[in-house]
């Protein structure tokens, strides 16, 4: 009889957390491998990691002399009232927007300092 993975990764839901320690350690001796080297992986390299980068953070540093401007752009970035975009531009710094697109991180950068704010894209 042939276990599929659906089979594998079940028996393994209804292990306890010191069965599937267990479990681990046979593996990585059974194999010759060891489980943290999969989760160390990873792309390697100050810029040439940057350009790979798919997904940014929008974080608003300052929001400058214009602070009214700030937080009407805030809030058309974002969606919020207008007390959570006053208080997220008060609160500065802070992120507006995480995990968005570049082009999208891009555009909301350009947004906030046309409206005075100092924004970083992380």
């Amino acid at each position: 009889m042939s276990l599929t993975k659906e089979d594998i990764i079940n028996a393994v839901a209804e292990m306890s957390v010191k069965d599937v320690v267990e479990l681990i350690e046979a593996m990585e001796e059974k194999f010759g491998v060891t489980a943290a080297a999969a989760v160390v992986a990873g792309p390697a390299g100050g810029e040439a990691a940057a350009e790979e980068k798919d997904s940014f953070d929008v974080v608003l540093t300052s929001a400058g002399d214009k602070k009214v401007n700030v937080i009407k752009a805030v809030r058309g970035i974002t969606g919020l009232g207008l007390k959570e975009a006053k208080a997220l531009v008060d609160g500065a710094p802070s992120p507006l927007k995480e995990g968005v697109s570049k082009d999208e991180a891009e555009a909301a950068k350009k947004e906030l300092e046309e409206a005075g704010a100092t924004v970083e894209l992380k």
